[in-house]
């Protein structure tokens, strides 16, 4: 425990209570509601005509099926009276400190914050404020996030093993109010650090919550009894914001990407605000670094590469920059240019943070690589269709911040399973997306010399028509500006995406946008604090430059809500759709994450805490499967591959409580109940029959 002394002479720093970025997008593109209202006007969807204006679009989209060549052919419509591929009881809205799902089914929490990476004890009572930062190292980090459950015979990520495999989680970010025995007692909001000591942080504090942020890789094995644990493995690791990583791609190299650390630009160290994830056709696991700008800050001139992704000029999120050791660790977090070159300062720190990295989890010797060529944003998951052989690899990956873009990857070598790997990744065409009128769209080319993105002057003043660039490279590190100037389509947080592996059609959450100005009645979705579901198709094939597309789903309480032409009903209305995932059987899982500052509150409160949804396409069939603790946000979903055992997390469980209440030592919520605090962890689920989850 620290003095006395030490206690009076800490003082308090701003908090950024969320680490969501601020409102950066200020070109003159169409905003998506426009686009979805003049949609709205001419397919009346809003009048019950949702459900025909996607039969008219999409034949209905039954699974008809993605051919051998991976094109999208005309869907037939699906059968009348087409039989439900969910077979549970739907679980009604909950505002109780617990999961519940339907009957017949059971949980078991796996793997929670502080689970030690040897595995053998749960360390039921971990206690995160009695360790130190080497420690935190050699366990499970915070937060859990996106996952995949990679079969442990190391061949294909969706066959082989459904009981023995490596889990690999993202861990997003950290609540340092449980980390620390300093803060306790202390009036501290859910995004606080304790306050300062004459002015700085003390270093260990700081590494303790760069290894709660990154990547766990677990085996697990499922036990005689039929429960899942995490046991010892060579293969079990920790990636955090201190890992050594390398820079692939275009970018590599590059003046932008040179820092003190790295001063040829080809490494960094650490990944950052892990939010979802991607699987590889090749079997590698991609971590994505959403809201990062967040950790640094410039306290003087910002170049264009900060200010449009919104590097603070007052404060960074956890005042890493102030650790009182001054080591290179931490003072990379201050990027104000110091020097007089970038390889003798941090300014460009920044531009190593927004990428896509590609971990192989089955080489525990490998080193991350970033993949630059997918661009740098706010990067929410990256979703893969169906790779065929001989065809490009293409995927695609939402900017989860408002107003930003929806982007698609299309590799320059085709797949050949054989010969695949992580090069296809850096080499290819990022294109970004814009939403026509007419239920069309077509994929804009992100590419240096092309059309607007040609060389001209760089004018480095914080103005939003600075967008003209000089590389490839630029383009890349200045993603939303090149998105901004050829003109793509703002959307309200494009979140999760999810591709059906039997039809090629692309699914995408826009959770919400309360920044949209307020419309008349003619405009009915204004605020946008409910989100929605978009769907398209590609034209041709995966590689197409145009598709077609339409709303899914419109989320939200039962009157101002719409799936398959009616509204939601008490069984599923929900808000702030996140996380999606396609199951092996054609099932689409769907998790919201409506925000703590307004869950159980106000128009919120009908809502419950956050839940997990199931949905058959086909069938139309919507029901609520899961509900959370309190405080938390449903994310991350993936099952063995016989569907027998669903993994879930639960992120940020006990958020809720007050900065009063912690002071005090009143928690609002203690989910799972092994400690102290509230802890993040996976939930397992299976059925007591022994059957397939949601069947």
């Amino acid at each position: 425990m620290e003095s006395r002394i030490e206690q009076r002479t800490r003082t308090m720093i701003i908090d950024n209570l969320d680490g969501d970025e601020p409102l950066s997008n200020l070109s003159a593109n169409r905003d998506f509601d426009q686009v979805l209202q003049a949609r709205i006007s001419r397919r009346g969807v809003l009048k019950g005509g949702l459900g025909a204006s996607i039969a008219m679009l999409f034949g209905d989209a039954a699974h008809a099926g993605v051919g051998a060549d991976s094109s999208a052919k005309a869907m037939a419509p699906a059968a009348a009276g087409a039989a439900s591929k969910l077979g549970f009881t739907p679980v009604p809205i909950s505002s109780a400190d617990d999961v519940t799902v339907p009957p017949g089914y059971r949980t078991q929490v796996l793997a929670p914050w502080g689970t030690p990476l040897a595995g053998g004890d749960a360390d039921a009572a971990f206690d995160p404020t009695r360790i130190g930062a080497a420690d935190q190292a050699q366990r499970v980090g915070s937060h859990h996030d996106g996952m995949h459950f990679f079969p442990i015979e190391g061949q294909d990520p969706f066959h082989g093993s459904s009981s023995d495999g490596l889990l690999v989680m993202n861990h997003e970010y950290v609540e340092p109010r449980f980390m620390h025995a300093a803060a306790i007692g202390q009036a501290l909001t859910r995004g606080a650090v304790p306050a300062l000591i004459d002015g700085k942080r003390p270093a260990d504090e700081v590494m303790k919550e760069l290894n709660g942020h990154g990547v766990s890789i677990l085996r697990i094995q499922r036990q005689p009894d039929g429960a899942w644990d995490v046991v010892a493995d060579s293969r079990n690791r920790r990636i955090t914001g201190l890992t050594p990583m390398e820079m692939a791609g275009p970018a590599r190299g590059c003046d932008l990407l040179k820092t003190r650390y790295s001063p040829n630009g080809a490494r960094t160290r650490g990944t950052l605000n892990n939010c979802a994830h991607g699987v590889t056709p090749w079997n590698t696991y991609l971590t994505c670094e959403e809201n990062w700008a967040g950790y640094f800050v410039n306290r003087g001139s910002r170049p264009r590469e900060q200010w449009r992704y919104g590097v603070s000029t007052a404060s960074a999120r956890y005042a890493w920059d102030l650790a009182d050791n001054g080591a290179d660790d931490y003072v990379r977090f201050d990027v104000a240019a110091t020097a007089a070159q970038a390889s003798e300062d941090y300014r460009n720190e920044p531009n190593t943070f927004g990428w896509v990295v590609e971990i192989d989890p089955f080489k525990p010797d490998s080193t991350p690589v970033k993949r630059t060529a997918l661009g740098r944003f706010a990067h929410e998951g990256v979703v893969f269709q169906p790779a065929v052989e001989g065809k490009p690899v293409v995927c695609y990956s939402g900017d989860d911040a408002r107003n930003e873009y929806i982007y698609k990857f299309v590799s320059a070598q085709p797949f050949h399973k054989a010969t695949a790997g992580g090069h296809l990744l850096d080499h290819g065409t990022l294109y970004v997306a814009k939403f026509n009128d007419d239920g069309g769209g077509e994929w804009l080319p992100l590419v240096w010399g092309q059309g607007l993105l040609r060389p001209q002057p760089i004018n480095q003043v914080e103005d939003p028509d600075c967008s003209c660039f000089q590389s490839q490279a630029d383009v890349l590190v200045n993603t939303r500006l090149a998105a901004d100037r050829v003109g793509a389509t703002k959307m309200d947080r494009p979140e999760w995406g999810a591709v059906d592996p039997a039809t090629g059609l692309v699914y995408f959450t826009l959770t919400n946008n309360t920044s949209r100005k307020q419309a008349d009645a003619a405009n009915p979705r204004a605020n946008s604090r409910w989100g929605h579901i978009l769907r398209w198709k590609e034209a041709n094939d995966a590689a197409a430059l145009r598709f077609e597309w339409d709303i899914f789903l419109l989320s939200g309480p039962t009157e101002d809500s719409e799936f398959n032409g009616a509204k939601l009903d008490a069984k599923q209305i929900h808000n702030s759709p996140d996380g999606l995932w396609f199951d092996r059987d054609g099932r689409l899982w769907i998790q919201t994450d409506s925000s703590e500052s307004a869950m159980n509150s106000g128009d919120y409160a009908q809502f419950g805490n956050n839940q997990m949804l199931a949905c058959d396409p086909v069938s139309k069939d919507l029901r609520r499967f899961l509900t959370g603790p309190l405080g938390q946000e449903i994310t991350g979903v993936v099952s063995t591959p016989d569907g027998k055992t669903l993994f879930v997390n639960v992120q940020h469980p006990g958020a809720t409580t007050s900065k009063e209440q912690f002071a005090a030592g009143q928690l609002t919520g203690t989910w799972p109940n092994q400690g102290r605090y509230p802890r993040s962890a996976t939930v397992v689920i299976t059925r007591e029959d022994g059957g397939v989850v949601g069947g």
